[in-house]
């Protein structure tokens, strides 16, 4: 599959981001994020990108606390929530609609970079052209913090192989109808070459089996 083949999951949710009913399941920030966001501008970091923001309960939070924010989402939707929840809230940030793997900023721009539950939302192709650009756009000693799929996750090995370590699941949620990239502990490291790992932790994120990597990585 080419790489825009495989990166489709943003149609599923354009049409999630408009019912009411789910934006709300999507308001609160994670409390990972909070601790390690708060951290990292309490060493400095002031500006940050909130990559596959969706409708921004994350980019809401950096912004409070201070950061000059910029968010990217494929969904148009989701920006455009976000834009009102931000306007409301009087925080200025910049939004942006484009895919992961080409991000439309300079080199070396921010501090900090978050996509939570995001860039395995494709293949080892996309996930390896996403963790580029995040490298890209990241200053040196700039902190990436992020979420994979763990091939210790439920899913894994369910449905349609579309690409290796890649399935796509038909249970009944068009989200995850999508491709879904899977990773063990000596990948994801490989993977994120000229970055080092502070912490990677396998965790039950929402339910049981619901495996996630928490990852909280520099830029070298």
């Amino acid at each position: 599959m080419k790489v825009h083949e495989t990166a489709t999951a943003h149609q599923a949710w354009d049409e999630r981001w408009s019912d009411a009913a789910i934006r709300a399941e999507w308001e609160d920030p994670d409390p990972y994020v909070k601790d390690i966001s708060s951290k990292t501008y309490e060493k400095g970091a002031r500006t940050a990108l909130d990559l596959g923001c969706g409708v921004g309960r994350h980019a809401l939070y950096l912004a409070s606390i201070g950061y000059q924010v910029s968010t990217i989402d494929a969904s148009t939707t989701g920006i455009d929530q976000k834009r009102t929840c931000a306007e409301t809230a009087g925080f200025k940030m910049n939004f942006d609609v484009a895919p992961m793997t080409e991000l439309p900023y300079e080199d070396v721009s921010f501090d900090y970079v978050l996509s939570w539950n995001v860039i395995y939302h494709g293949d080892a192709t996309v996930v390896g052209k996403s963790i580029s650009e995040i490298r890209r756009v990241l200053k040196p000693g700039g902190i990436y913090q992020g979420s994979m799929l763990s091939k210790r996750h439920n899913h894994f090995g369910q449905g349609v192989e579309v690409s290796p370590n890649t399935w796509s699941h038909d249970v009944g949620d068009p989200e995850k109808a999508h491709p879904h990239f899977y990773t063990n502990a000596g990948e994801l490291i490989a993977m994120f070459e000229g970055f080092e790992i502070f912490k990677l932790y396998d965790i039950e994120q929402d339910e049981p089996e619901d495996w996630h990597w928490y990852l909280h990585a520099e830029r070298l």
